[in-house]
């Protein structure tokens, strides 16, 4: 567990330092240029980061379900080597494809001005800008992904419905009010991104407006990084224990 919380602040660390300081730099200074290839950076390590966030939220809950479901098997199962491995697999798939999207979206011939209305270089922005045929590819790459994203959500929520299940068989109440309490948060961060991520790539475009724009990419980019140290540091009895003695 400890190995993949490392994995995940690590990534809630790189995800939020994306999008928020740069967006804070241009209120300071009164501007909103970010250069071309500053754009194409951060398209590339929000898609890197987040995806990365996703595939350990994926991976922790079927953690979570050996654990609590076959817990005689997860020595075997869950090794020093097999997390090594999930974890690996996790970071190489997701920079394979945050350099597919980022290649992919800027190959389009931006045709249509160069101001993106967000505060980050969001796809859907981008893609407003190009030409009418050019984004066709784009556009189905972000389905396809979209559509992984859904299977995995699916799987996460399975997994957890098995959780539950098990962990409704056990008598005692204090072991309920445990379990539910780390993994009915973790639920809510993870549909919260999802439904968020969904609504802001899927929205057809007679729903879109700047206010509503900038609300839903705070949903899915800026809060479950911040809540995520809540959820599983503050809960964690060592690490209460330790601020409490500085």
């Amino acid at each position: 567990m400890y190995f993949f919380l490392l994995n995940l602040s690590v990534l809630d660390l790189g995800s939020i330092s994306t999008t928020v300081p740069k967006s804070m730099v241009n209120s300071l200074w009164d501007t909103r240029a970010i250069s071309y290839s500053g754009c194409a950076a951060q398209v590339f390590l929000f898609f890197f980061l987040f995806g990365g966030e996703y595939s350990f939220f994926t991976v922790m809950a079927y953690d979570c379900y050996i654990a609590i479901c076959t817990p005689l098997h997860y020595s075997t199962l869950m090794d020093s080597r097999a997390c090594v491995k999930m974890a690996a697999a996790a970071w190489a798939s997701d920079f394979l494809y945050a350099l597919l999207h980022t290649a992919n979206t800027f190959s389009i011939s931006l045709c249509q001005g160069s101001t993106v209305d967000q505060f980050f270089c969001e796809i859907p922005h981008i893609l407003k800008l190009s030409c009418s045929y050019s984004y066709l590819r784009e556009a189905g790459l972000i389905v396809v992904s979209l559509s992984l994203a859904f299977g995995c959500f699916v799987f996460i929520v399975v997994s957890y419905v098995q959780i539950f299940t098990a962990v409704l068989r056990i008598p005692s109440v204090q072991g309920w009010h445990k379990a539910f309490a780390m993994c009915l948060p973790h639920l809510a961060v993870v549909s919260l991104f999802v439904s968020s991520g969904l609504f802001a790539y899927l929205k057809p475009p007679s729903l879109s407006s700047p206010a509503l724009d900038l609300v839903v990419a705070v949903l899915y980019s800026v809060l479950p990084p911040a809540v995520n140290p809540l959820i599983y540091s503050m809960r964690n009895k060592e690490l209460k224990d330790a601020l409490r003695k500085m």
